[in-house]
């Protein structure tokens, strides 16, 4: 094993945390600076196609049935044009840190869903599912936290003990909230999709791209009965420019790769645990740039929202899959849908999907 292989994946994760978070911070500048938030996903949308296609025609196209098509535009709906106007028109009303906060409510959600459907099975006399039920509780409280309770300010203004230690939010920050919440629900709901949609068209490469070309489609009709003024349209200034370019070809191009690339490697767990630092330097160079004002209620629900997503990645980590015989994986997680944390999804001939 050389450098690369023992410290790539490592490194390109790091890598790609300030990657999101300087998606995170790009488009609230760019919103605030008065660009439509379902402009910026028709835009976003359509750069991420036409970096993606041409890939993905080279690479090899599989043949698409009705059932898969349909598939697709569903997976598109909830993954790619409900997720994303939901999480920028959050990051618009509440903030960039809150945001990428939220998201570290995926796991938990998941864990949730896969529970109700059978693919995950809840042992209380395993420590692990105990973790795994704690973890969810505790996503779920650090995301009601910094919905209702936002409290004195911590930076960015004068330090005031004035009142009650915890006030509830404004109308626009608790609006901004419930709209993260929604998000993350549809991306878990992506993520759950993901097993039949994969079952039914394995060539993920082929797939993002198509779930690009609909989300761009369905998301520029959206947007069409949303914006009825055609000034809309227009990029007025460099900041929404770059927005548009950054989030299209780094944020959402380059990062599918990575995301894949490491994924294979070292198996979707290891990504996972990268989540909570995007909230950190997020939070950091948002005060220190945008100038976003952090409270007490938002900074203790961030906290135990972290806590809860590692508590239930260490639940998870080895409750599927413990020792290999022969190569072959002694549970029958594969025939019942279950997916092991630990192992790389990605085979050498094979590609990841990510629809960040």
């Amino acid at each position: 094993m050389g450098f690369w292989e023992d410290y790539g994946p490592l490194m390109a994760m790091l890598a790609l945390q300030f990657t999101y978070a300087g998606v995170a911070l790009s488009t609230k500048a760019a919103l605030d600076h008065g660009l439509s938030t379902r402009v910026f996903v028709v835009y976003r949308q359509a750069i991420a196609t036409l970096v993606i296609t041409p890939i993905a025609y080279f690479h090899g196209r599989a043949a698409i049935g009705l059932k898969s098509f349909c598939m697709m535009f569903i997976a598109s709906l909830f993954g790619v044009t409900a997720f994303q106007n939901l999480y920028f028109e959050g990051i618009h009303l509440a903030s960039s840190s809150v945001a990428t906060a939220m998201s570290n409510l995926v796991p938990a959600l998941t864990f949730i869903v896969a529970a109700f459907l059978g693919w995950e099975k809840v042992d209380i006399r395993s420590i692990r599912s105990i973790a795994k039920v704690i973890g969810t509780f505790l996503c779920v409280s650090g995301a009601m936290f910094m919905s209702f309770l936002k409290g004195p300010k911590l930076l960015n203004t004068k330090f005031s003990t004035e009142g009650s230690i915890f006030l509830f939010g404004t109308k626009h920050w608790l609006t901004g909230c419930l709209l993260l919440m929604c998000c993350c629900c549809c991306w878990t709901f992506w993520m759950i999709f993901q097993v039949p949609m994969s079952k039914q068209y394995p060539d993920h490469l082929s797939l993002s791209a198509w779930m690009c070309f609909l989300g761009t489609l369905q998301s520029a009709t959206l947007a069409l009965f949303l914006e009825p003024d055609p000034r809309a349209w227009n990029l007025k200034s460099n900041i929404e420019f770059f927005c548009v370019f950054y989030t299209g070809t780094i944020g959402s191009a380059l990062s599918y790769f990575v995301l894949s690339w490491c994924i294979s490697k070292r198996g979707p767990l290891f990504v996972s645990t990268f989540s909570p630092m995007c909230t950190v330097i997020v939070a950091f160079f948002a005060c220190l740039f945008l100038h976003e004002e952090l409270y007490t209620g938002s900074l203790l629900g961030a906290i135990t929202v972290v806590a809860g997503l590692y508590a239930v990645l260490w639940g998870k980590a080895k409750d599927l899959v413990n020792t290999h015989t022969d190569g072959q994986l002694i549970n029958e997680s594969s025939e019942s849908c279950k997916i092991d944390l630990q192992e790389p999804l990605l085979e050498k001939k094979s590609h990841g999907v990510n629809g960040r």
